[in-house]
């Protein structure tokens, strides 16, 4: 397991680093939408291809068959989280909507949030949860996935301590359970890019502490006690989204129980 382990880690870590940065160097006009597709398509056939040539396996997670389904209601379900997490914000007066912003940038985004969204399930999901479950179970897989992707966004800009602990809360939980309740890739990819694009596309908000590499339909501004609005980490840092995010992974869990999908830790041998 180990070699396999590192091997698939190693590949898709660096796929991980390149292709978001491959859409990123095209920068906020409208070839970052057509750059963004292909990179993410170019990830899922990598993948496709690292499981037959390494693990000897077809990738039925990344099945065609119920993909369109997985990624639309995601992508819906993530828009529409979101929404819901920036409008209580709003509500509470830690968000307001300063004016327009650009249906150009609108589109940059969502080229770069493919190439972010499968490069990061890809790796996180697709590998590290799926080979660490095998020797730790279900629950053991989504402590340390998630742990690790919350640490992942300590490199950011504006990153803290309590932002890392809320990603690794309301995004790794959330992504993991996604990804148990379905046996599925499809479900989380759409969660996640449906998540950042309305956070950065269409809110105008920080992602993750990167708060001046985004713009988008509306442009947005955060103020009041980080723990309402996230502070300079962005609405991810805000209680509302580990709390909505939360309630969304309990849902999730439950449909994983009822259809099955947990897997208990190994016994150990003697």
């Amino acid at each position: 397991m180990a070699p396999r382990l590192l091997l698939l880690l190693l590949l898709f870590g660096v796929l991980a680093a390149l292709i978001p940065g491959v859409t990123s160097a095209v920068g906020t006009t409208v070839w970052a939408l057509p750059v963004g597709v292909a990179a993410a398509a170019l990830g899922l056939w990598a993948y496709r291809l690292a499981i037959r040539r390494i693990e000897g396996r077809e990738p039925l997670e990344l099945s065609r068959e119920g993909a369109a389904r997985g990624l639309g209601w995601g992508t819906a379900a993530g828009l529409g989280v979101f929404t819901a997490t920036i409008a209580v914000i709003a509500v509470f007066g830690g968000y307001r909507i300063t004016g327009w912003g650009s249906f150009e940038a609108f589109l940059a985004v969502c080229g770069l949030m493919c190439a972010v969204a499968v490069a990061e399930e890809l790796l996180f999901r697709g590998v590290l949860f799926r080979v660490v479950e095998e020797v730790s179970g279900t629950w053991g897989a989504l402590a340390v996935s998630s742990v690790l992707f919350g640490g992942l966004h300590l490199v950011n800009p504006n990153a803290t301590l309590w932002g890392a602990l809320a990603i690794a809360l309301e995004a790794g939980l959330m992504l993991g359970a996604a990804y148990v309740a379905t046996r599925s890739l499809w479900l989380p990819i759409g969660l996640h890019l449906g998540w950042n694009t309305a956070q950065a596309g269409v809110f105008g908000t920080a992602v993750s502490g990167s708060e001046d590499a985004f713009a988008g339909l509306f442009a947005g501004e955060t103020s009041g006690p980080t723990a309402l609005s996230g502070g300079a980490f962005g609405p991810e840092g805000s209680v509302f989204a580990v709390l909505l995010c939360g309630a969304v992974t309990a849902y999730l869990l439950r449909v994983a129980h009822r259809r099955g999908h947990i897997v208990p830790r190994p016994a150990r041998r003697a």
